[in-house]
């Protein structure tokens, strides 16, 4: 990991330890960082598979509804203890993107995006059909709430947990992103043609970073349901897989840092653009295509670039 990658960590670590004290407990703005937190893994994931590998997910969110019902599912019907049942969501979400990734990551370009489409949808239908374990479009509820030494852990408490689960997981990719793995996915992203030419087994790394990332989303689909307590499957369709996709590529899908960017911007601005009423949709869509024409690598590569140019226009000033 890099050094300038380390001192971000440090300056996020403290960030995320005094904020409970910043806004002075207030529930409301801890819980949302709780879901920017629960996004952020999510788009670490996504990051890895589309920035670093170059394969395009649009049924991500089956993932994330995988660990979720998973968790929601087997504490609430069949009594595991929610550890358990995390790590359960997590084999079964990295089995599932096993047996679809291997014929799936076969598929190029567009075709590709609209076969995961497909899985996604499939998985919706599911959540909405199985009603005697998933409760149906009504939902699943009941769920419990994580506790600890007896306790159930409150809204602080679980903004340390999930950010501590963020801070593992981005000391994880950013050493891997760094490492010949990382080498790997860059050089099948590229091309597939000149990566294998070199020895790189193209498809093998393709199949492991489409279950990393469906590994990621299982976590964050767990931590989602223990902490709402209520889980539904329009959390898990279409649009959800959309919105992460956009966090990923608004911030800036080649680095972990803009997939974490256009996380926070993404889960912040709705609630900002809430006391617009009637028009927070079209400022909402404005926003996005403000960012998509102006900054087409990103927020985090267009800022990269701004300091770059002040850079330079310092040292040529006398």
């Amino acid at each position: 990991m890099k050094r300038k990658d380390s001192y971000a960590l440090l300056v996020m670590a403290v960030l995320i330890a005094i904020f409970p004290w910043i806004v002075a407990g207030n529930e409301y703005f801890i819980s949302i960082v709780v879901f920017l937190g629960i996004n952020s893994i999510i788009t670490m994931g996504l990051c890895l598979l589309m920035g670093y590998a170059g394969q395009i997910s649009l049924g991500h969110a089956a993932f994330y509804g995988i660990g979720a019902y998973s968790s929601g599912i087997l504490t609430t019907h069949y009594s595991f203890s929610p550890v358990m049942a995390f790590f359960l969501g997590i084999f079964f979400s990295a089995l599932v993107a096993y047996l679809v990734g291997k014929p799936t990551l076969r598929l190029k370009g567009h075709y590709m995006a609209v076969a995961t489409l497909g899985f996604g949808e499939i998985f919706f239908i599911a959540f909405n059909e199985l009603t005697p374990w998933t409760g149906g479009p009504s939902g699943l509820s009941g769920i419990p709430a994580l506790r600890f030494f007896g306790k159930t852990l409150e809204e602080t408490a679980y903004l340390y947990l999930v950010w501590g689960f963020v801070i593992l997981l981005l000391i994880f990719s950013l050493n891997m992103v760094n490492s010949r793995v990382g080498r790997a996915l860059r050089a099948v992203h590229g091309s597939e043609l000149a990566a294998n030419a070199m020895g790189v087994d193209a498809a093998r790394y393709k199949v492991q970073v489409f279950v990393l990332s469906a590994v990621y989303a299982s976590m964050a689909g767990s931590l989602y349901a223990h902490f709402v307590t209520f889980i539904s499957p329009s959390s898990f369709g279409l649009m959800p897989s959309i919105m992460f996709l956009m966090m990923v590529v608004v911030g800036g899908a080649g680095t972990i840092w803009g997939a974490l960017l256009g996380t926070a911007v993404f889960t912040s601005l709705p609630e900002y653009l809430r006391g617009l009423e009637d028009y927070e949709v079209l400022a909402y869509g404005g926003i996005l295509m403000f960012i998509l024409l102006f900054m087409p690598q990103g927020i985090l590569q267009r800022m990269q670039n701004l300091l770059n140019q002040m850079k330079q226009r310092v040292e040529k000033s006398p």
